[in-house]
């Protein structure tokens, strides 16, 4: 089960994935464009691909969609992944803005571990991987509800880990760095309003700060999922893994 799947890193975990076989169920709101992503999916002997509708801003529908998924189906692997919340500077937020983020991103990934995990203990097999922001390590300035909600989920996440770990599930969290996606596209669009510089000279100030030299593609990040989801990985459990090009200024 991959959420956010029609585009950016969601949707390039979701054709990573199929292409390593796993039969995979797209999680978005537009079902125009899940009828899409699931055409771009690799299919071979085996693998069914499928798409469920919600909506991360209705955690009560989201429920209902996926509890219902889980009653005639078992999922092995799980991707949370939405988009981020706005830009903004901490002092500056709603109450409403940390609330709306906190749903979004810590309740209903908890609504979806909740609905996944029996199924994962009775297979003795699990993978829960969330897809979060370096900021878990050091916060990035200019997002601060996105720091603060990103931090919440990091620490549910390792919590997690602890508790589902006898039952052979790990949970791991991908901590992206500037990838070139639609978020990364609406942040510097944002920092241009603010600060009046050109959308260009944001892009080639924060390229500046990686040492890789530029932005990372989806498709790079997808494949530090899909390892993650692997068997490979069975003894990675409760961790960050950055994916930044070694921005992060921190061990």
């Amino acid at each position: 089960m991959v959420c956010g799947s029609t585009q950016g890193i969601g949707k390039a975990s979701a054709v990573e994935l199929a292409l390593l076989g796993a039969s995979v169920t797209l999680v978005a709101r537009n079902e125009a464009k899940l009828k899409q992503t699931l055409q771009d999916l690799s299919t071979s002997a085996g693998q069914k691909h499928e798409y469920l509708v919600a909506d991360f801003n209705f955690a009560d529908q989201l429920n209902d969609v996926v509890t219902n998924a889980v009653k005639t189906k078992t999922y092995h692997i799980l991707i949370n992944n939405t988009g981020g919340p706005p830009a903004g500077l901490a002092i500056d937020a709603r109450m409403e803005d940390f609330t709306k983020a906190f749903s979004n991103h810590l309740l209903c990934n908890h609504l979806l571990v909740q609905a996944v995990a029996p199924g994962m203990k009775k297979a003795r097999y699990g993978r829960i991987i969330n897809v979060i922001s370096t900021s878990v390590k050091i916060p990035i300035r200019g997002l601060g509800v996105s720091n603060t909600i990103r931090g919440a989920v990091a620490s549910w996440s390792k919590t997690l880990s602890v508790e589902l770990a006898p039952f052979g599930i790990t949970v791991n969290n991908i901590l992206p760095g500037s990838t070139k996606t639609g978020r990364i596209d609406a942040i510097v669009k944002s920092t241009s309003e603010k600060t009046g510089k050109t959308e260009e000279k944001v892009r080639e100030d924060m390229i500046a700060e990686i040492p890789a030299g530029r932005m990372a593609e989806a498709h790079e990040v997808a494949a530090a999922v899909a390892f993650l989801a692997s068997p490979a990985a069975a003894y990675i459990n409760g961790t960050n893994l950055p994916v930044d090009g070694g921005r992060t200024g921190s061990l």
